[in-house]
C-alpha cells in the first residue's frame, strides 16, 4: 500500500495556496521515447500538434519550422524559407488548410498543411514572436515586438491573411494567450503581471485582470466547459514559481500552487482531468489533477531533461511531446538572466531530440 500524505493549504477568501506536497494518486508519467535528429545547434521556442495529421510542428528558429512524424518518428520536412526567417513556430488553422510559420525577422510564412508547400512570407515589422487562432471570427492575433508605449498585436484574417487591424496592449512582454470559444481571446503578460481580455470582433481589450501571487505571468491553457484559464507563472524576487487557475468571468484567482522554475509550457487534457506544466530551468514536469472548477490537487513532479520547456498535447493518445537539446552558458554570449543567471544560450549540435511523455 503506497503511503498517503496531506497537502497543506493556507485559505484566504476564494484563493487557496496550497504546497506542492506529496499525494495519495501517482499516475506514473514517464519518458517512453525520444528522437535525436540532425541538427546544428540552434535555439528553438514553440512546439504544436496537429492530431488531424499526427504532425509535431517545431519552431526550431536558425533551423526552420520542422515538421516531425510522432507515429513513424521521423522528419518529414522543414517548410520552405522558414530557416533564414527562423521560425519561432507555428499556428494552426486546420478548417482551412492553413498553417503559418512565426518568424522571428518579422514575416509570416502561410503553407498548405495538406502538401506543406509554402507560400511567399509577409512582412508585418521588424520582429515578431507568436501568434494564436481565434476560430470564432477566423482572426489571427499576432504578437509583434514591444515599443515604447506597449505592444502592438496584428490582425489577420483567415485565409486571406489580409490586415483587419492592430490591438495596442499595454505590455513589452506579452505570451501565450487562449480563444474562449466566444469571441474572447485571454493574452497573459510577463512584465505587468496580467491577464488582458480581447475583443476579436470589436478589437480591443476589454477587461485587464492582475494575478497577485503569480509572478511573471507567462504560459496559458484554457478550460472552456468551466471557463476557467490555467496560467504557468515564473516567479519574481518576491514570489515564487507557480500554477494558478483564474476564473473568466470575474478575473479572480482561485487556487495556487508551487511549480519548478522556467514554466514556458502549459497543457489540459480534459478528458483526463490533468494539466500539465513544463519547466525548463528547474527540469521539472509539474502534473495537476482537476477536481472541480475551483478544486485541484498535485499529483506528481516528473524530472525531465534539462531545458526542456515548450510542450504539446495529443488528445487522443494522452501523450505530451517536447523537445531539448544539450547546451550550455556561455559567458562570452548574451544570457537572458531574466529567466536563469545559468540560462544555456549555446546548443551542441546532433543532440536535439523530439521527446514523448505518457503512462507507464
Amino acid at each position: 500500500m503506497r503511503p498517503q500524505f496531506k497537502v497543506s493549504c493556507l485559505a484566504a477568501g476564494v484563493l487557496s495556496l496550497c504546497a506542492a506536497a506529496p499525494v495519495l494518486a501517482f499516475d506514473g508519467w514517464r519518458l517512453v521515447d525520444s528522437t535525436t535528429l540532425d541538427s546544428t545547434g540552434s535555439a528553438w521556442d514553440y512546439v504544436n500538434f496537429d492530431p488531424a495529421s499526427n504532425r509535431l510542428y517545431i519552431g526550431h528558429r536558425k533551423e526552420g519550422l520542422q515538421v516531425f512524424d510522432v507515429g513513424t518518428k521521423k522528419l518529414l520536412k522543414t517548410v520552405a524559407g522558414t530557416p533564414a526567417a527562423s521560425s519561432n513556430g507555428a499556428t494552426l488553422v486546420p478548417e482551412h488548410d492553413l498553417g503559418i510559420s512565426n518568424n522571428e525577422n518579422g514575416t509570416v510564412t502561410p503553407f498548405r498543411l495538406s502538401t506543406l508547400e509554402a507560400s511567399e512570407p509577409i512582412k508585418l515589422g521588424d520582429e515578431l514572436d507568436t501568434s494564436h487562432y481565434d476560430p470564432v471570427t477566423q482572426r489571427i492575433i499576432v504578437n509583434m515586438a514591444a515599443g515604447k508605449e506597449g505592444t502592438d498585436l496584428v490582425v489577420l484574417q483567415a485565409p486571406s491573411l489580409k490586415q483587419v487591424g492592430v490591438i495596442r496592449v499595454p505590455t513589452k512582454k506579452p505570451e501565450h494567450a487562449e480563444s474562449d470559444g466566444q469571441g474572447n481571446f485571454y493574452l497573459a503578460a510577463r512584465d505587468t503581471e496580467k491577464v488582458y481580455r480581447i475583443d476579436t470582433r470589436e478589437l480591443k481589450v476589454t477587461a485587464e485582470w492582475a494575478t497577485p501571487g503569480c509572478g511573471q505571468t507567462n504560459s496559458t491553457a484554457i478550460d472552456r466547459a468551466n471557463r476557467r484559464l490555467f496560467l504557468g507563472c515564473r516567479g519574481n524576487a518576491s514570489t515564487k514559481p507557480s500554477f494558478a487557475v483564474m476564473n473568466l468571468d470575474t478575473g479572480a484567482l482561485v487556487y495556487m500552487a508551487e511549480v519548478g522554475g522556467g514554466n514556458d509550457g502549459v497543457v489540459f487534457d480534459a478528458e483526463l482531468k490533468r494539466i500539465f506544466l513544463s519547466n525548463g530551468v528547474n527540469a521539472i514536469l509539474n502534473v495537476f489533477e482537476q477536481q472541480g472548477a475551483d478544486s485541484y490537487r498535485p499529483v506528481e513532479a516528473l524530472g525531465t531533461p534539462a531545458g526542456m520547456r515548450s510542450l504539446a498535447l495529443n488528445p487522443a493518445t494522452h501523450q505530451l511531446y517536447a523537445v531539448t537539446a544539450e547546451g550550455s552558458a556561455d559567458y562570452a554570449k548574451k544570457i537572458t538572466t531574466s529567466v536563469s543567471p545559468y540560462y544555456a544560450n549555446t546548443f551542441f549540435p546532433n543532440s536535439f531530440r523530439v521527446m514523448t511523455f505518457g503512462r507507464r
